[in-house]
């Protein structure tokens, strides 16, 4: 009987094998410098935790700021508990419309943006509101709100009064839309009161039986 022939043995070359080695730990280097730059983002961004995005935005008092150029005085309720992340006057656009603009922050971290204008026409109201078809009418302290929203996404309540117009709009529950709608409307009467007051006291009284 022939004797079995032994199994093939490449050799590699020293020079080959040492390339092949540089490679792999070249490899591995990268793949912990990966790892190391990815922890590193992550340690220095932690996730953020509920509430860190509020901010000390005085609302009132930018809406003081705002009022001279609004031609109006902007609503600017806030709610206990609750904050505000930016408040700001948007000189019109090429829609011709004007507005006061408030991001609040709820007591239950939901966010709903104001927005208040007396030049508001249709369509401005319908992109406020993201276009949602009209849904109902909720009925917040005394004021008829119009309710428009969507099967998913945000909901939006929209007041008329007089010449002013007020957008509610956000993915919180109807418990923070009645708050916010409240003091808004509450705020909208106070502006009212005393133009109502002025021309009720510059108006003639005429007394039965003088001329």
């Amino acid at each position: 009987m022939s004797e079995p022939t032994p199994a093939f043995k490449p050799v590699i070359a020293p020079g080959a094998a040492k390339r092949a080695n540089a490679s792999i730990v070249g490899m591995l280097l990268a793949v912990f410098s990966t790892v190391a730059i990815v922890l590193t983002i992550v340690w220095l961004n932690p996730e953020p935790k509920p509430g860190a995005y509020r901010q000390n935005v005085d609302v009132a008092q930018v809406a003081g700021y705002a009022a001279d150029t609004a031609g109006f005085v902007p609503v600017a309720p806030m709610p206990e508990g609750w904050s505000a992340n930016y408040a700001r006057w948007n000189p019109p656009g090429s829609d011709g419309v004007s507005y006061w603009d408030v991001g609040y922050v709820s007591a239950n971290n939901s966010f709903i943006a104001l927005r208040q204008s007396i030049t508001a026409n249709p369509t401005w109201t319908a992109e406020q509101a993201q276009n949602a078809p009209v849904t109902g009418v909720r009925t917040i302290a005394g004021r008829d709100w119009e309710l428009r929203d969507k099967p998913k996404g945000e909901r939006s309540l929209v007041l008329t009064s007089g010449p002013a117009t007020i957008i509610l709009t956000g993915a919180a529950g109807f418990e923070d839309f009645d708050v916010l709608a409240a003091g808004a409307a509450a705020q909208l009467d106070a502006a009212a009161a005393p133009s109502s007051a002025s021309t009720a006291s510059s108006s003639p009284t005429v007394t039965e039986g003088k001329q």
